[in-house]
């Protein structure tokens, strides 16, 4: 289809990342890391927006991390139009917003993509993409449904409605991160996928949302860019004005109240690479089903060993005779669990701050 106004690639990189520790720490979160490939997560999700249809990218990060996300992006040929340095995390709802205002508040089609997931098909991806572009330029909210594998506790869901156009389907309902016997149930019912928190819209339309459902939100935002200071393509936004945002993701905010709001189920071979075992499961395993990198002079040893994933930057870890273990080495810290309980180390941090 003719496409008159290319799409600016959104990237959001103001997350810590905190179920990767040891590896992902809040000076080095998971997005500036190589997981899954040499190049890093936010490289990756750079690349994949790419191309004659897209502008370069606009990037919503923390202002610790600005001469690491410029590095990491210039090595791929992906230098920001603008990099938006928050001075205080507000959650997607604000930091889209600044994204749409520096974007001009106008009709470009924004594509918003979080900086630390995985789109094995980026093919895929893009076929979804140019499939909801013409309801995006006439207004619409889309986000992209993941099809479902399996019946997943850890992630919201959306109910499709009924079919607007060729693949895109007007959203009928979001369903916060269900308990078992109802992720069940929708997985069996066939007419769900997962929210996988990327979204393409136009500047103009979000904003608009934002005016009727959280005009607090559009208020701050608009204020802390009015008062951005700016140094090249950096942009820090005024400190005061930005604080004052009330801290919303763009579901809760727009997308769950909107009237306008559509899906495109896609199967593209997506992962938020939320925890250790998302990354044993996403990962090419020798024949004992071990997972095992080592970087920075790290190095692994297994004997008899089944099922584990490991990986160091330094420490050399050798292991004999176990089975379905995470032991990750990063520096001082090591950690150690059964595989399926990697979602435990959240709580671990917890209890290491206490």
């Amino acid at each position: 289809m003719p496409q008159t106004i290319p799409i600016v690639p959104v990237i959001l990189s103001g997350g810590s990342g905190t179920r990767l520790w040891p590896m992902s720490t809040p000076g080095m979160p998971k997005q500036m890391l190589s997981l899954t490939d040499d190049a890093t997560m936010l490289q990756l999700t750079a690349r994949r927006a790419q191309g004659a249809r897209f502008t370069a990218p606009i990037v919503v990060a923390n202002e610790r991390h600005a001469d690491m996300v410029e590095a990491q992006l210039d090595a791929v040929g992906a230098t920001a139009k603008a990099l938006i340095l928050e001075p205080v995390g507000r959650n997607t709802a604000p930091a889209i917003a600044l994204a749409a205002i520096a974007a001009g508040s106008g009709a470009a089609p924004l594509l918003v993509m979080p900086s630390d997931h995985v789109i094995a098909d980026v093919a895929a991806f893009h076929a979804a993409i140019y499939t909801a572009l013409p309801l995006v330029e006439d207004g619409w909210l889309v986000t992209f449904g993941i099809d479902p594998t399996a019946p997943e506790t850890g992630y919201g869901w959306i109910r499709l409605g009924e079919e607007i156009s060729g693949g895109v389907h007007r959203v009928a309902k979001f369903v916060e991160k269900p308990p078992l016997d109802v992720a069940e149930a929708m997985l069996a019912a066939g007419n769900h996928a997962w929210n996988g928190g990327i979204f393409l819209f136009r500047a103009d339309a979000y904003l608009a949302g934002l005016a009727i459902h959280a005009p607090e939100i559009l208020a701050a935002s608009q204020r802390a860019m009015d008062g951005a200071r700016v140094e090249g393509s950096r942009l820090y936004p005024d400190s005061a004005s930005f604080a004052a945002a009330p801290s919303d993701s763009i579901d809760y905010a727009v997308m769950e109240k909107a009237d306008r709001v559509a899906v495109v189920p896609v199967s593209m071979g997506w992962s938020d690479l939320g925890s250790w075992d998302a990354l044993h499961e996403i990962s090419d395993r020798d024949q004992d089903g071990n997972v095992h990198a080592s970087r920075e002079g790290g190095e692994v040893i297994a004997i008899d060993t089944a099922n584990c994933l490991v990986r160091s930057d330094g420490a050399r870890i050798a292991m004999v005779g176990v089975q379905d273990l995470i032991v990750v080495a990063s520096g001082k810290d090591i950690l150690i669990l059964p595989r399926g309980r990697s979602q435990e180390v959240k709580a671990l941090i917890e209890a290491m701050k206490r």
